[in-house]
C-alpha cells in the first residue's frame, strides 16, 4: 500500500468490484448530468465484465481516504482490444495504458488526479510511456492531461491520444 497526501493507493480486490462498478456508474451519470460526453456506455453495463476482469488481473487500483474509495484507475501493461483500435499494435511493449481514471465529484479539483499520475510515474519504472485516450471534445479532461505533461500525439475515432514519458 502506498500513500499520497493522506490517501492510500492499493490494488483492488474482487471484493471491491461491485463498489468500483457502482462508483464508475455514479461518475458516468454525473458526467452525463454535466453534459460531458464520456463513459455513457458504462451506464448500460457496457464495461462491467472488463472492469471485473481488470480487478481480477490485479490491474485496477483504488485510492482510499479513511477506508472509503474516492478514486480508481486501471493500468494495463498489455494493450486491450480498445488500445489496439486507438493506438494500433504496440509490439514494443514499452507502454503502460491508463484506463478509467475516476475521482468521485466531491474529491475533484483537489489535486488527486495529478497525485495519481505522479504516483504512477514514480512506481512504474519498467515502461517507457504512459498512454491514454479520452473523448476529443471533453475540453476539461484534455486540458487536464496537457497540464500534467502529457503530449497530444494524435486523434483516432474522436479520441485524443496522449502519452507521457515515465
Amino acid at each position: 500500500m502506498d500513500y499520497v497526501e493522506g490517501f492510500n493507493i492499493k490494488i483492488a480486490t474482487n471484493e471491491d468490484s461491485s463498489e468500483i462498478i457502482k462508483m464508475l456508474k455514479q461518475i458516468a451519470l454525473w458526467m452525463k448530468d454535466n453534459e460531458i460526453n464520456q463513459w455513457g456506455f458504462l451506464l448500460d453495463g457496457g464495461d462491467d465484465e472488463e472492469i471485473e476482469q481488470a480487478i481480477s488481473n490485479q490491474e485496477t487500483y483504488i485510492v482510499l481516504k479513511d477506508n472509503d474509495i474516492v478514486a480508481t484507475f486501471t493500468l494495463l501493461s498489455e494493450q486491450s482490444e480498445w488500445d489496439r483500435h486507438i493506438w494500433g499494435d504496440d509490439i514494443s511493449s514499452k507502454s503502460l495504458y491508463l484506463h478509467r481514471l475516476a475521482i468521485i465529484p466531491t474529491y475533484m479539483k483537489n489535486g488527486i488526479g495529478r497525485s495519481i499520475l505522479d504516483w504512477i510515474q514514480n512506481n512504474e519504472s519498467d515502461k517507457e510511456y504512459l498512454k491514454l485516450d479520452c473523448v476529443a471534445d471533453n475540453i476539461k479532461l484534455n486540458n487536464f492531461y496537457k497540464k500534467n505533461k502529457f503530449e497530444l500525439v494524435g486523434l483516432t475515432d474522436g479520441h485524443s491520444k496522449y502519452q507521457r514519458r515515465i
